[in-house]
C-alpha cells in the first residue's frame, strides 16, 4: 500500500480509512454487524455496474455481494490515501473480482464522538479488458 501522508495525524487518519476499506473486503465482516457499522448513515455508492446504492440497500445486500462468504474474493492493489480535511480521507485503488478489474474511489468520514471512521461514498469504474 502506498502512503502519501506527511505528518502523524494524516498517517493515522489514512491508516484508519484503509483498515476500514480492507475490513469491508473480509467475508466475515461483510456478514456481520461490524460491516454495517463501517458505513456512514448517509452512505451512497455508484457501483461498477452503474447502479446507485443507498445505505439501506447496501446494508441489506452486503452479505450477498461480491466478497461475501459464497462469492469471489475482492483483491485490492495500489491503495493510496489523501487527507482532504481533518475528518475526510479519500482512498483510491484497483480491485479484481472474478477476473474483472475496476478502479475504485472511497471517501471515509470521521463520525462525531466515538463512531470512528465510516465509509461515506464509494465508486467503482470498470477497467476495459486489454
Amino acid at each position: 500500500m502506498i502512503d502519501t501522508a506527511e505528518n502523524p495525524e494524516e498517517q493515522v487518519a489514512i491508516a484508519a480509512a484503509k483498515d476500514g476499506e480492507l475490513r469491508l473486503h473480509d467475508p466475515a465482516v461483510r456478514a456481520s454487524a461490524v460491516g454495517v457499522q463501517l458505513f456512514d448513515p448517509e452512505f451512497v455508492e455508484v457501483g461498477a455496474s452503474g447502479r446507485r446504492w443507498t445505505y439501506e440497500e447496501m446494508v441489506a445486500a452486503l452479505p450477498t455481494l461480491h466478497g461475501g462468504a459464497d462469492s469471489p474474493r475482492i483483491e485490492a492493489s495500489g491503495m493510496r490515501g489523501v487527507l482532504l480535511a481533518p475528518d475526510l480521507v479519500h482512498l483510491t485503488y484497483e480491485s479484481v473480482i472474478a477476473g474483472r478489474r475496476a478502479r475504485r474511489s472511497s471517501l471515509w468520514r470521521k463520525g462525531e464522538g466515538d463512531t470512528g471512521w465510516r465509509l461515506y461514498y464509494h465508486q467503482g469504474t470498470p477497467v476495459p479488458e486489454g
